[in-house]
């Protein structure tokens, strides 16, 4: 397998470059972090859609990752309670070193083989769940060994990797290959990689989200009233979808409800 992420750049001598140089050449290379991703799209369609079912049955997704990779996947894990109004423990991401080490960037912690399937193992795997494996590289040790191992449990498997023909995608049942390409800084896998990674979250999560009835037209019906600012959008969006024309009327109903949704339940 070639490791088309550690390809050297094809940007030289950087350090004679001025600023402008610079980031004009970044933007280039990050305008074709879309066009890589539209290329795995049926790809990406298909973990979503096996996602969905796993949970409309019951079940949960699990990200493990290492790395950039797997600091993104708890960003966006941990954001999706307040935002769509869904039950903690649905979405879930293990990160090599722990969460709680979320800021300590400790890398070296991805070559632990079993330390993946040990954390795993704490939240009572079933057949019912789903464990997608986060790698740039595709050979992540941490990654590899966790999958391994749900695959000889019975637990459906997937994976968003940035190599073709990986030992992590040749493993897993739902795999995606997005192809980034050579990255600005050699082997800077936080770059190009990390920016196909967190746009591929946010399809999964924000599909999933619609596809599961958190969302009604393009509104967080379900956002959870933590702040003034969601409490004022989600008071607007009482009016405009209820079709209630007094604001201190629709935050009345909101406080009532506890939710956007829950409000237009009530009055439907």
């Amino acid at each position: 397998m070639e490791k088309i992420t550690e390809r050297p750049s094809p940007y030289r001598h950087l350090e004679k470059k001025q600023i402008a140089e610079i980031t004009r050449d970044i933007n280039t290379e990050d305008k074709t972090v879309a066009q890589a991703i539209e290329k795995a799209l049926p790809q990406i369609n298909t973990l979503i859609g096996a996602i969905v079912e796993k949970i409309k049955k019951g079940g949960r997704l699990f990200y493990v990752g290492a790395g950039s990779g797997g600091r993104l996947s708890v960003l966006d894990v941990i954001e999706l309670p307040t935002t769509y109004g869904i039950e903690k423990g649905v979405f879930n991401a293990v990160l090599a070193g722990g969460i709680d080490r979320l800021a300590d960037a400790l890398e070296e912690k991805e070559d632990e083989v079993y330390a993946g399937w040990e954390a795993l193992v704490g939240y009572r795997l079933s057949d019912k769940d789903m464990v997608v494996g986060i790698s740039a590289s595709g050979t992540t040790p941490f990654v590899l060994g966790a999958l391994g191992q749900c695959n000889q449990h019975g637990i459906t498997t997937g994976c968003i990797v940035s190599n073709l023909g990986s030992p992590i995608a040749e493993i897993v049942e739902f795999p995606v290959e997005v192809i980034t390409g050579n990255e600005f800084i050699t082997g800077s896998t936080r770059m190009k990689c990390g920016t196909a990674q967190k746009m591929i979250f946010d399809m999964i999560s924000t599909t999933a989200m619609i596809q599961l009835g958190r969302v009604i037209d393009n509104r967080m019906v379900n956002v959870k009233l933590i702040n003034d600012k969601i409490i004022d959008r989600a008071v607007r969006m009482v009016m405009e979808l209820g079709g209630i024309a007094v604001y201190g009327d629709a935050k009345a109903l909101l406080i009532q409800h506890g939710s956007v949704k829950k409000v237009l339940d009530h009055l439907n």
